[in-house]
């Protein structure tokens, strides 16, 4: 088994146990189940938006420990202050570090649209997803089949949540369907977690054209999200540059600026 199946199994255990000690019913009695989500396709093409979903997780299974001692807190604020355009924020314990109760915490404190990031295999975790206050979803193609796809993503629909289907080669633009908002490409294999950003234009052409196109992993860099724009995507997925540093704040504040500088230079140019 891959690290994915190794993900996936640990995941359907988990969801299974959740059903019992916390039934769906009880989660349509959260306050945030009956809030209003934001929009990330809307955020995502406000003129002048820096594109950049920002990410918080503490920990990843290719790189262990990012940033253990970071609190929450001040890195969402800091985001939201400084123009992301979203938050994505991991939940999964095991691999990941996270918790549902981070983005229970950060629904308070921000105004931009929070990306639950975890591995959904079920309508439990959607209906979870927006119980903790989430506004998206997101669904992997490599752990589910596209007729999966399609039914997770209508039934977040439902919950009027939106929807971010992640894929990272060709073969998963079958995944693509009618109930998805927006498609990622992820950067990194999740498989074998290597990283190559040519990716993403490799895929570009082949996303429908009425797809918000997202680009994920390895983003680095502003020079790198200049050229991705001139392939048609409006958003930028972006944690570990910024988790890695002691304070993810800064880092974050530092890097939107010189995003907005050489995006004014492309212009001029």
């Amino acid at each position: 088994m891959n690290i994915l199946d190794n993900i996936i199994a640990t995941k359907r255990n988990e969801v299974e146990q959740k059903k019992e000690l916390l039934p769906v019913e009880e989660l349509k009695n959260f306050p945030n189940y009956h809030s209003t989500c934001n929009s990330l396709v809307t955020q995502l093409l406000t003129e002048g938006a820096t594109g950049i979903i920002a990410e918080f997780k503490r920990k990843s299974p290719s790189k262990g420990v990012i940033n253990g001692e970071v609190q929450i807190g001040p890195v969402v604020e800091a985001y939201d202050a400084h123009g992301a355009s979203g938050i994505s924020i991991l939940t999964d314990e095991n691999y990941f570090g996270g918790s549902n109760d981070d983005i229970v915490y950060a629904r308070d404190i921000v105004s931009v649209p929070i990306l639950r990031k975890d591995f959904i295999i079920d309508e439990y975790q959607i209906v979870e997803a927006k119980a903790i206050g989430a506004s998206v979803i997101l669904l992997i193609a490599a752990c589910l089949t596209p007729k999966r796809v399609q039914e997770l993503a209508l039934f977040a629909k439902r919950l009027s949540l939106e929807v971010l289907l992640e894929i990272h080669n060709e073969g998963e633009l079958k995944h693509i369907c009618n109930e998805v908002d927006i498609v990622g490409v992820n950067n990194r294999d999740l498989k074998t977690f290597t990283v190559d950003v040519s990716r993403s234009i490799e895929l570009s052409e082949r996303i429908p054209a009425d797809k918000i196109k997202i680009s994920e992993s390895g983003i680095s860099d502003v020079d790198t999200i200049v050229r991705l724009r001139q392939f048609g995507f409006s958003g930028f997925l972006i944690g570990e540059s910024f988790m890695k540093h002691t304070d993810p704040s800064i880092a974050f504040a530092d890097f939107v600026n010189a995003l907005k500088a050489a995006s004014n230079i492309a212009l001029e140019g």
